[in-house]
């Protein structure tokens, strides 16, 4: 008898276990908790945001969503971690607009785009340029015109090197060929309280955390980073529409997984998250962060934080800022 129905049926099998094998990971998936690291310290906003997502995805896959803060140098350590964990589907990572920016400010030892899979984009929140009342002017054209008539006399206030509040200051700037001092702090509220004492003059901010502070009249704010208005503030302009053109800075996070984790993980994964930005409860929590939330497809994700780190590289390459 020849032996070709025998290697044909042989070879059949093998076909069918693979096909099998291939499919598995999805039907089974999860069979026990998730970890989502977020590179960034509790409290924050990618904290909230990040938590959020935990939350509803673990009601959803039936499985918890354990958070895992790993903070550190930017964000690089927690994402690290990730890069070099198994592209099982067990091992998550929140990430923001400084995974964008570490690329040009410090020698990695992972590659932001090849050692992942994008996973889903969750949403963005606009940065708010606010000012002390003692600054006389009222409109981002304002601004722009006392700068340059003043060079080096208004003091720009940020987060920290790096931080979000660091490169929209260092986008401002440099969009409007103007000369400002660039004074970092540890962290968003220490930079907003030297603000209100009056010892910094500006910052581009939150939305949320400047908010108390225009209501009761110790800042003032003169445009979103935003291409569209917020609802929270229907009557201020966008800095763009407000006299700098093409001005686009707005902070964002999205999940993604290690690279080589299977396509069918991350597609369940992409479908639960978007059952998770649908719920009405976790629209209205991330609306009183400032947030928008945006859905997008895996691969206009990719695009996106592609785009982003051909922003960003150019900003902090023009502009001349440095990680210390």
């Amino acid at each position: 008898m020849s032996s070709a129905p025998l290697l044909k049926s042989i070879i059949a099998s093998l076909l069918l276990l693979a096909v099998t094998v291939h499919a598995a990971p999805a039907q089974d998936y999860p069979t026990k908790p998730i970890r989502l690291i977020i590179p960034y310290p509790p409290g924050g906003s990618n904290d909230i945001v990040g938590r959020l997502i935990a939350t509803g995805l673990g009601e959803r896959l039936g499985k918890q969503v354990v958070v895992d803060n790993r903070t550190g140098a930017s964000g690089i350590i927690g994402t690290e971690l990730v890069a070099n964990s198994p592209p099982d589907g067990y091992t998550l990572l929140l990430i923001s607009l400084p995974h964008a920016a570490n690329p040009a400010f410090h020698k990695l030892r992972y590659d932001p785009i090849k050692s992942f899979t994008p996973v889903a984009f969750i949403g963005q929140v606009p940065g708010i340029l606010i000012i002390h009342p003692s600054v006389p002017v009222n409109s981002v054209q304002e601004l722009i015109e006392y700068a340059k008539q003043n060079p080096g006399k208004l003091n720009f206030a940020h987060a920290g090197a790096g931080s979000f509040m660091h490169l929209s200051a260092a986008l401002f700037l440099h969009s409007s060929k103007t000369d400002m001092v660039l004074v970092p702090f540890k962290g968003g509220g220490p930079a907003m309280i030297d603000i209100i004492g009056g010892h910094t003059q500006l910052a581009v901010g939150s939305v949320v955390a400047a908010m108390p502070h225009l209501k009761s009249g110790k800042l003032k704010a003169l445009g979103v980073g935003s291409t569209k208005r917020v609802s929270a503030l229907p009557d201020l302009p966008t800095i763009d529409e407000a006299g700098l053109p093409g001005y686009q800075s707005a902070n964002w996070w999205g999940i993604i997984a290690p690279a080589g984790t299977p396509t069918s993980i991350i597609e369940k994964l992409h479908k639960k998250i978007g059952e998770v930005q649908s719920a009405p409860e976790i629209q209205a929590q991330l609306a009183n962060e400032g947030a928008e939330i945006i859905k997008m497809s895996t691969a206009d994700f990719s695009k996106l934080i592609e785009s982003e780190l051909v922003k960003w590289e150019k900003v902090v390459k023009e502009s001349g800022i440095t990680p210390q």
